[in-house]
């Protein structure tokens, strides 16, 4: 699909097979979770739009090409979405951060929204929307649904870990936006899980397992 665009770069692969492992602790997993979302960041961000600014150095005055202030939102879905803001952070460190918050029914495995908070002027920033694990695609098209009723026209998915069943899901439902997994894995399990995966990311971020 021609919104979805999987990572393979060696760095990544290198830090994600550290991910995966059970014995890696939450310092390293949360440490591990943000370099490579900075990665991630670069990558996906090779079109942002650019503004002229006219520069002096100490010998000249020169025109040179900014990111506009205050252009680029980040909106995890919470709560293992907050894992990644820090790396977004690092290469936009002045972009406002909203919050969506979603929960699955362990029954249905079907995603509910419990709480929304987006910053002012939301609808005209490029939106980053971070969640580590993009498994059955559920919350993350809830959560793109929820930013374009709010006005978002401008939207990025960012997940580390993908399944085929979610990204396929998110890229049908939501081909205007743009879909960036760092590596596809085979499949979900009869839980929702994905396989081999690295088990719950929130859990393993905040030590809650």
């Amino acid at each position: 699909m021609n919104n979805v665009f999987i990572f393979d770069h060696p760095l990544i692969n290198h830090k994600i097979a550290i991910l995966r492992d059970k014995s890696t602790g939450m310092k390293e997993f949360r440490e591990l979770v943000e370099e490579i979302t900075i990665i991630m960041t670069y990558e996906s961000m090779r079109d942002v739009e650019l503004a002229p600014v006219d520069v002096e150095t100490p010998l000249e005055v020169t025109r040179q090409y900014r990111v506009p202030e205050g252009s680029v939102a980040i909106v995890p879905i919470l709560r293992a979405g907050l894992g990644m803001v820090s790396g977004v952070h690092k290469v936009f460190p002045n972009a406002k951060v909203g919050h969506i918050g979603m929960y699955r029914d362990e029954k249905t495995l079907q995603p509910q929204e419990y709480y929304c908070k987006l910053p002012e002027g939301i609808q005209e920033k490029m939106v980053l929307l971070v969640d580590p694990m993009l498994a059955t695609g559920g919350s993350a098209c809830d959560a793109l649904t929820a930013l374009k009723k709010r006005g978002c026209k401008h939207i990025k998915l960012m997940s580390i870990i993908g399944a085929p069943e979610g990204v396929n899901k998110v890229a049908r439902e939501h081909p205007d936006v743009q879909i960036y997994v760092s590596t596809l894995d085979r499949c979900l399990n009869e839980n929702g899980y994905i396989l081999p995966g690295l088990g719950d990311a929130g859990d393993r971020l905040f030590g809650t397992k």
